[in-house]
């Protein structure tokens, strides 16, 4: 496995510099979460490190490589393929940086969309996505970031229904499991 230092030079390569700096806060944040919450503290930052290491992959290639490599491809995914960073990133991960942790894969996997019950990792990822200091558009974000280290759950609903709030405002399409994550974390 590369360390820490040799995976942040190559995403310097192959991200924007915005994008970079988003992944630093990622890495960050995630590290934070992880030691208020109990978690890995390594597999939290490598995990933030590697969110989003397909992003700069051109939409035509992430469909292309996704099929090369075998992974499903779902109609939501090919009418909205900024999706399949995700899966695509956990892909990456494993062939590219040596990453053979399914715990780290995992939550690389499910960073954008969610999943109904996920783990500790999963939910820390997802949230330092969403939460991380670069980020400034997304509402309610000073409540969010304080809801974080207290209620990792609330904190993951809220989300959820701001992700949900603002797709519906766009008159965009809603991946089938955020509401499904959505309503799992609602019900509980």
């Amino acid at each position: 496995m590369m360390s820490i230092r040799e995976i942040k030079e190559e995403l310097k390569k192959e991200l924007s510099s915005s994008r970079y700096e988003h992944t630093m806060g990622v890495e960050y944040t995630a590290a934070c979460l992880a030691m208020r919450h109990g978690c890995n503290v390594d597999k939290a930052r490598l995990a933030g490190l590697l969110h989003d290491c397909a992003k700069g992959i051109s939409t035509e290639r992430k469909i292309a490589m996704c099929e090369e490599a075998g992974l499903d491809v779902r109609p939501v995914e090919r009418e909205n393929p900024e999706l399949l960073h995700a899966k695509l990133g956990a892909y990456l991960a494993r062939i590219r940086y040596n990453i053979e942790d399914e715990e780290i894969l995992s939550s690389i996997t499910w960073h954008t969309t969610g999943k109904p019950g996920m783990n500790l990792l999963e939910k820390i990822i997802f949230i330092a996505d969403y939460i991380e200091p670069n980020r400034d558009r997304a509402p309610h974000l000073t409540e969010l970031r304080q809801m974080a280290f207290c209620d990792l759950d609330a904190c993951l609903l809220a989300i959820l229904e701001d992700m949900n709030d603002y797709l519906k405002e766009q008159d965009a399409t809603c991946d089938p499991l955020t509401w499904e994550t959505y309503l799992y974390y609602k019900n509980m």
